[in-house]
């Protein structure tokens, strides 16, 4: 783990930003900042940490920023990647810059994929966080490949009939992993250190590395912005959001999660599953804590470690 002493005392990503109070991505965004170890240029895609933090003619971010659109952020870290490395051949600049990609899982997922998986598999040396608020929020609380089975958004509204999004979340640690990159994690705010300590891997890596992070979303989770860090740690201790990274194609857990909470306790508290407690949809809860038993044992496997 990262020790305190180790992190800055200088708040990078300021105050005064219009994210919504609660926001699981400024507390990710801040966090993350505070593992830099020199010189950085952040890549930013659309999505709510971008436009929320950038209104013109303020900014909440205090290094090297740039924006892109929803689908190019990998794209865009590569060739500026890419670029420093061709100033320091040639003997134009001798200094190491630190990159960092930033997308939400929309600008991850779905429509930036191609393009970090192209990233990936070329080698750049580079750092991609998605902050997963599980849904295109900035945007209109639209479905996104990491929404969870049975969750509401407005483009897959549960009704009488059909209780929400009918499939279940993409596995983006396992696709990242498949890449053979030496470095991929997943990381909740919940866990401050075990998080920092990622982005400061990630960081460290020579080439491409992924920390993926669950982003709580008081408005499209629909729960009390005052549970953002609530949500968080449920998340976790009901093993919906397994903590554990990959690091040369070895797996590590790096919460275990011995007496986990029923996965209930983590969709009541958000009302985007209200729906599921209605008598006729006992069926789908059973669904999800099926799915959530099943990718635990796959990843604990994974892991070289039998937690039941």
């Amino acid at each position: 783990m990262v020790a305190l002493k180790e992190l800055t005392t200088e708040e990078l990503f300021t105050s005064g930003h219009r994210l919504c109070a609660g926001c699981g991505a400024g507390t990710n965004m801040r966090m993350a900042l505070k593992a830099l170890r020199g010189p950085t240029i952040i890549v930013n895609a659309t999505g709510c940490v971008e436009v929320a933090s950038t209104i013109y003619p303020y900014t909440a971010w205090k290094v090297s920023w740039v924006h892109v659109t929803f689908e190019n952020a990998a794209a865009v870290a590569s060739g500026i990647e890419a670029a420093y490395k061709a100033l320091r051949k040639r003997g134009a600049y001798d200094k190491h810059v630190d990159i960092i990609a930033i997308g939400g899982d929309g600008g991850t997922f779905d429509i930036g994929l191609q393009a970090l998986s192209g990233a990936l598999e070329r080698g750049h040396d580079f750092l991609y966080i998605c902050y997963d608020n599980e849904a295109y929020m900035n945007t209109g609380i639209q479905r996104s490949g990491a929404t969870p089975h049975g969750a509401a958004t407005t483009t897959s509204p549960a009704g009488k009939k059909i209780p929400g999004k009918p499939e279940f979340k993409k596995d983006l640690i396992g696709i990242c992993a498949a890449h053979g990159i030496e470095y991929v994690a997943t990381a909740s705010p919940a866990y401050w250190n075990d998080y920092i300590t990622k982005v400061r891997k990630g960081l460290e890596v020579e080439g491409p590395a992924v920390v993926h992070v669950f982003s709580p979303c008081p408005l499209g989770q629909r729960f009390d912005p005052s549970e953002s860090i609530k949500v968080a740690r449920l998340a976790v201790q009901t093993r919906y959001w397994p903590v554990y990274e990959v690091e040369n194609g070895k797996y590590k857990l790096n919460i275990k999660v011995r007496k986990p909470k029923p996965v209930i306790e983590f969709l009541k508290i958000q009302r985007r599953f209200r729906h599921l407690f209605q008598p006729q949809f006992k069926h789908e809860l059973d669904a999800i804590q099926r799915w959530v038993d099943e990718n635990w044992r796959r990843i604990t496997r994974l892991c070289g470690e039998e937690i039941p």
